[in-house]
């Protein structure tokens, strides 16, 4: 059999991590906004917590990695100023839809696209070190300032968020996905995308590299659970410790060489009717909030009074009813309305 090879291939592979990705927030973030006061102890609620910020960690990844591949044939400064736009249309539609919903990622996107010019043109040696000096810096960090300054941790909400001082707290140091240390997550995209995706030899050492950085934090995190250090060293979100960014990295590893090398070896497989979904993201991340949620909201279904299990039905209801939307779309207009929009107002030309 012969098999899909080269960019289109790692384009496909990349669409349907970008899905899976897509497909774990949904179901996390409905977690959230439900807040089922019924979370019985099994596997549903170990696939929840499994799904806790290892799938928005892959979605920061293939972010960066799209950043890359998005401008590598552009000249440095056309580069830069294309990149400062898609952040500036970031920030827009992040600013407004976290009004509506406080975890949002799509504001931090717009941080983490300013920062990333500044590595546009670096290599391999460059970006390690970067990922390096935000994973220690965010650890120093983690250490020196107040992690719950702001948070009511039963609400999960946030005061002072839209006070300067507040803003800038959530946005670099304990909001959801803070620069410290999301940005590594972006920057090792932007790694992995200089690198030949499209071997399997490459594709195979993701999935090894990521299994053993797993394994790793999994490690780490069961020496600590009896110290004081528990907190800072477990793989959930918050706090996001060195645990936390092994987890993230490794799961984001594992996700997208594994896609990569499906995407190789079974080029025709019924997965492809998921890429368009894959291809418009940015639309489907703002709908399950302002149409899923909107919805739910409408059936009372945010007043905590719904069962973990409600909440993966309208999750997997919602993820069903997108993709089949998303791929009726993609018969007559390629890209997702938002992306089109932005790519709309963002050109340069």
């Amino acid at each position: 059999m012969r098999h899909a090879t080269g960019r289109g291939a790692r384009l496909a592979g990349l669409d349907l991590a970008r899905y899976l990705a897509l497909a774990g927030m949904v179901f996390v973030n409905f977690k959230q906004a439900m807040h089922p006061a019924l979370q019985e102890p099994g596997w549903l609620l170990s696939f929840f917590h499994f799904l806790e910020g290892k799938a928005s960690a892959t979605f920061v990844v293939l972010a960066g990695l799209g950043l890359v591949l998005a401008t590598r044939s552009l000249e440095p400064a056309t580069a830069r100023l294309w990149t400062l736009r898609r952040a500036l249309f970031l920030l827009v539609a992040g600013g407004m839809n976290l009004l509506i919903f406080p975890a949002d990622i799509i504001h931090y996107y717009a941080v983490y696209f300013v920062l990333a010019i500044a590595w546009l043109q670096a290599g391999a040696r460059a970006l390690l070190a970067g990922m390096a000096a935000v994973a220690v810096l965010s650890a120093w960090a983690l250490l020196q300032l107040d992690y719950s300054q702001g948070w009511d941790w039963a609400s999960l909400s946030y005061q002072g968020l839209w006070e300067p001082a507040g803003f800038a707290r959530n946005l670099l140091f304990n909001g959801f996905h803070p620069v410290l240390p999301w940005f590594a997550f972006f920057l090792c995209g932007m790694l992995l995308a200089r690198q030949p995706l499209a071997e399997p030899r490459v594709q195979w050492t993701l999935v090894a590299a990521g299994g053993v950085m797993v394994g790793a934090a999994c490690a780490v995190s069961a020496l600590a659970v009896q110290s004081e250090w528990a907190p800072w060293l477990a793989t959930g979100p918050m706090p996001p410790g060195p645990a936390y960014l092994l987890m993230g990295l490794g799961c984001a590893s594992i996700a997208i060489g594994a896609c990569l090398r499906l995407a190789d070896r079974w080029p025709a497989g019924p997965w492809r009717g998921l890429l368009p979904a894959g291809r418009m993201t940015l639309t489907l991340y703002l709908a399950h909030i302002l149409i899923g949620m909107g919805l739910l909201e409408a059936l009372g279904a945010l007043d905590g009074s719904r069962s973990l299990r409600e909440v993966a039905v309208a999750a997997a209801l919602y993820v069903i009813i997108a993709s089949l939307a998303a791929w009726a779309w993609s018969k007559k207009v390629a890209q997702g309305p938002v992306e089109w929009v932005m790519r709309r107002l963002t050109a340069l030309d």
